[in-house]
């Protein structure tokens, strides 16, 4: 006479089966916190990076919480992405600040008023000089041919100075020439020449 064999039952209580774990939601978490935490390191990307740190922080929360409550099985790889999602949502907001600070740093330079004051001395009877005046237009080329030294313009602007010039070339006579250029009273170019057609330059003070 057999003896009835009995397997266990693979339903759970009530006929049902278990659910499998479901892991989704802290793995996608962690992935994107971690991309986004390795972006918000470069500057530029790391200010677009907000996306990525910001989902990947929701994700790894909803796993963490599937995960107490016994429906998912990664909950350390869900308190990784919190992790990754978190620095890297504070490196964005450190980006932004960063550039916002620079962006203002420029608006309040370009408002600023400029004097700059040309000059140029020496010995030569004769020169031609050749200088930047600034205006609401931009910047403009002048030119003066003296007979005496020593000369001098003061001028005053607005904004950030680009490209800025000052030349002083001797005459047939030769004799020696030097230009300067001043920013807010503190020297910002010189040079001298000397000789026939010699020519001093001071080019390029507002870069």
């Amino acid at each position: 006479m057999s003896v009835p064999q009995y397997q266990s039952n693979p339903l759970a209580p009530g006929g049902s089966q278990a659910a499998p774990p479901r892991n989704g939601l802290g793995t996608a978490g962690f992935v994107l916190g971690l991309v986004g935490l390795v972006f918000s390191f470069i500057p530029l990307v790391g200010v677009v990076a907000w996306p990525l740190v910001i989902l990947g922080l929701i994700f790894s929360l909803l796993g963490f919480s599937r995960a107490r409550r016994g429906k998912a099985t990664n909950k350390g790889l869900s308190i990784a992405g919190i992790v990754c999602s978190a620095v890297g949502l504070l490196m964005c907001i450190l980006w932004v600040g960063v550039f916002g600070k620079a962006a203002n740093d420029v608006s309040r330079e370009a408002g600023r008023e400029v004097t700059v004051r040309y000059e140029v001395t020496g010995d030569a009877p004769n020169a031609s000089i050749d200088y930047t005046t600034f205006g609401d237009d931009g910047m403009a080329m002048n030119q003066e041919d003296v007979s005496e030294l020593p000369w001098s313009k003061e001028l005053t602007t607005k904004g950030l100075l680009r490209g800025g010039s000052l030349t002083v070339m001797t005459g047939p006579e030769g004799g020696s020439v030097t230009c300067s250029v001043s920013v807010d009273g503190q020297e910002a170019k010189t040079s001298t020449a000397q000789g026939q057609f010699a020519a001093a330059s001071c080019d390029g003070f507002g870069e």
